[in-house]
């Protein structure tokens, strides 16, 4: 149900596209055409909100006073008449004003106007006070449901005040305010303390920390050295550091976020979508209904009485109004895509709560989703020397290398002995470094280096599946270094986790095979594929679906796009992934934990139950008081319940899982 109270006016004109109900032809939900009819209460307090009920209550109440404990002469005929209308137009008028908007568009079965010929109808037959309280609570419920809209929202809007709108520039030896829309790539900007990053660019500085929360989820803290990437909505911690600004604003990662949230209520759940074509049908049903209700029994009783069964009729209307149904499915579906944000997890849409609620399998690349694709070392084994001298000479000599598993050998040695005479360095190309340090040659690398020197080593070394650094000191083998990517933290959790609500697991990467059956057996994964390329990982997936099995898809690199797109459900990393699998994801997971993927499926599921639960506890209540409606066993005021009742209920449920914690 959307309502008059739903919008928050912002400066952002773009968030104001994010409102349960989008149809341009919704007969219940009205459209964005209906927005500029309706009262916003977004700079509105909760007493501002409240205050045309409570006036309405104040003077419900007075006259229910008047009618039944203090009868007085001159609360009769128009007077009485008068105070109850003046008590029905401060919550009547705004759904009076809805349902001629509804009536202008060629919509005229909606919930406006099945309350407005309920409450007008119950006047009509001298039933003021009930016509009065159908209104009252009927508006009373929708401010509830504001509320609770703006609390879905509230995780969500927050990215919007992450991103400033102006930065300092530096221009020669001062600093100049400029509109971030207006800065060029290659521009230095100064950042203070306590600032937030306007724009994506490249640490300038030695080092800063930067509080990510706005984009990652993540409380800790982030360290960043000079030439990093950091991105808008960051926050500088500590000292005056300068980024130089490698992307627009209209193109930030933070931009392209804020694009994907905006654009997520726009896919509809099969659902909600189920939910509002049912209501389209369901509301002029009831509609024909209720005037057979009043009309047929003219033509079968003796002691008919028109009053008596437009009452009863009147009663099924307010009971058969699809409220609940209308207002807690979307509400349901919003709050879950809220929940998400809030834990680093952006849906681009609703519809992919639901596929991620029935997953079987999940399918993941190696390399940046379950490893942190950084080489690191793992082992170190030293031959005839202390393991000391081992890692001081080795490091010695990869510093005059790039490679990445030189750079993984110094990063091991956190220093380098100065003392140290490195010279006569050979780079070997696809073997490793041959120089002399002190005077001792030493051979650094591969064990078809080794061989190529006629150096005997450990043999065993050639069967591990990881990288093996071999080292040579005097021509005399003297231990090696495993290097491997580094398995994420939280990569085994996450297996299981996924194994214990049933879900298959697959990895499927470009690594060697001996390396990716390595990292499996060791996280205990189903079944692992190496040596794949793009179109292989692809052929996988295809095969997958093909037996009809729900498949999600984990990937960050550029190849893992098109996989992406082809699963169920694409998630990337979105922390170290590159755009174009970020844009061609349908999930983004923003700080690269693995083990936000188990919390997506939970929060998928999750949302998929409590809209479940609201649409039985809507049916079963409205069936119910609807048989006793029809039976004149029901009043107004069991249909105020069955109507604005549960409709306040299944908001409260479905506010629930704003609360829930997703671990």
């Amino acid at each position: 149900m959307k309502h008059q109270h739903l919008h928050n006016k912002s400066s952002t004109d773009s968030y104001n596209q994010l409102n349960c109900c989008s149809d341009k032809n919704d007969s219940v939900c009205t459209s964005d055409d209906e927005h500029d009819h309706d009262h916003s209460h977004g700079n509105r307090s909760n007493f501002q909100m409240f205050f045309p009920a409570l006036i309405s209550f104040c003077l419900l109440l007075i006259g229910i006073v008047q009618d039944n404990y203090f009868p007085q002469t001159w609360f009769t005929g128009w007077v009485r008449i008068g105070w109850y209308i003046a008590a029905y137009i401060p919550v009547g008028f705004p759904v009076l004003k809805e349902a001629f908007e509804s009536f202008k568009k060629g919509s005229f079965f909606s919930e406006f106007s099945l309350m407005v010929i309920a409450t007008l109808g119950a006047f009509s037959i001298g039933q003021f006070p009930e016509g009065v309280a159908v209104m009252l609570f009927y508006s009373i419920g929708e401010i509830f449901q504001s509320l609770a809209v703006q609390k879905a929202k509230s995780n969500i809007k927050s990215l919007l005040d992450q991103r400033p709108d102006s930065a300092f520039v530096l221009e020669g030896n001062k600093t100049v305010l400029k509109k971030a829309s207006e800065i060029a790539i290659g521009t230095i900007i100064q950042l203070k303390p306590g600032e937030k990053l306007a724009l994506d660019g490249k640490l300038i500085s030695e080092s800063a920390t930067f509080n990510t929360a706005a984009l990652t989820g993540e409380s800790k803290p982030d360290s960043k050295k000079k030439n990093d990437v950091v991105l808008a909505g960051m926050i500088n911690q500590n000292t005056i550091v300068e980024v130089e600004v490698t992307t627009a604003y209209i193109d930030s990662k933070l931009s392209r976020i804020l694009k994907m949230v905006q654009d997520a209520t726009a896919k509809k759940a099969p659902t909600e979508l189920f939910i509002r074509k049912f209501a389209k049908i369901y509301t002029p049903i009831v509609v024909y209904l209720a005037l057979t209700i009043c009309l047929l029994p003219m033509f079968f009783l003796g002691d008919y009485v028109f009053k008596d069964w437009l009452y009863r009729a009147l009663v099924f209307l307010v009971i058969s109004c699809p409220c609940a149904l209308v207002i807690s499915i979307p509400l349901g579906y919003f709050g879950g895509i809220g929940a998400a944000s809030k834990n680093g997890i952006l849906f681009k849409g609703s519809n992919f709560l639901d596929i991620m609620a029935a997953i079987q399998v999940v399918v993941m690349d190696k390399t940046g989703t379950l490893t942190k694709g950084v080489f690191k070392v793992q082992k170190v084994v030293a031959i005839g020397i202390s393991e000391e001298d081992l890692v001081k000479y080795t490091a010695a000599l990869e510093s005059n290398s790039t490679h990445p598993v030189g750079t993984a050998i110094i990063e091991y040695s956190k220093t380098l002995n100065e003392n140290l005479k490195v010279t006569e360095v050979e780079e070997i190309a696809g073997l490793g470094l041959k120089g002399k340090i002190n005077g001792l040659e030493v051979i650094v690398g591969n064990s078809k280096l080794m061989r190529k020197y006629n150096i005997d080593y450990a043999l065993e070394i050639d069967s591990s599946p990881f990288t093996i650094i071999i080292v040579a000191i005097g021509k005399v083998y003297s231990g090696y270094f495993l290097i491997a990517d580094e398995i994420k933290e939280d990569a085994k959790a996450t297996i299981q986790n996924l194994h214990k609500i049933n879900i298959k697991t697959i990895m499927l990467s470009g690594d060697k095979e001996a390396v990716v059956k390595a990292v499996a057996k060791e996280l205990n994964i189903n079944l692992a594929y190496g040596d794949l390329l793009p179109e292989n990982k692809a052929e996988q997936v295809e095969a997958l679906k093909n037996k009809n099995q729900k498949v999600a898809f984990v990937g960050d690199g550029v190849n893992d796009a098109p996989v992406i797109a082809l699963a169920d459900a694409g998630i990337a990393m979105g922390g170290l992934g590159s755009d174009a699998t970020i844009e061609t994801a349908d999930i983004v997971i923003q700080n690269d934990q693995s083990s936000k993927i188990y919390t997506a499926i939970n929060i998928g599921k999750q949302t998929k139950k409590i809209v479940w639960q609201n649409i039985t506890m809507a049916f079963v209540v409205k069936a119910v008081v609807l048989i006793l409606g029809a039976g004149g066993l029901a009043t107004m005021w069991e249909a105020v319940f069955a109507d604005v009742g549960v409709a306040l209920l299944a908001i409260l449920n479905a506010v629930r899982i704003q609360r829930m914690k997703f671990e």
